[in-house]
């Protein structure tokens, strides 16, 4: 039998390929909104952040976020990131 496969994404704190579902999507639309995406499915372009504290950390200091998406991240953006990031609880 097949083995299924694992959509690999890259932190943009760390740096490090993790499996696409550990990993916390922030996305870019059309409409150059951007926002956190909870269910990783939403249209635009994605970025994709560890769910720890120390890579959001590392991301928000090196302006990895501003750098992928070619502008300024609104300070809200990053409010949401900290929320999310403080409500989930690693297994």
């Amino acid at each position: 039998m097949k083995q299924k496969k694992i959509p690999m994404r890259l932190c943009i704190g760390c740096r490090e390929k993790k499996p696409k579902w550990e990993l916390l999507r922030i996305v870019k639309n059309n409409e150059g909104e951007i926002f956190v995406d909870p269910t990783g499915k939403k249209n635009g372009r994605g970025a994709y952040i560890c769910r720890n504290m120390d890579c959001f950390a590392k991301a928000r200091k090196a302006k990895s976020l501003s750098h992928e998406f070619s502008c300024e991240i609104p300070e809200e953006v990053y409010d949401e990131i900290m929320k999310q990031l403080e409500g989930y609880v690693e297994k």
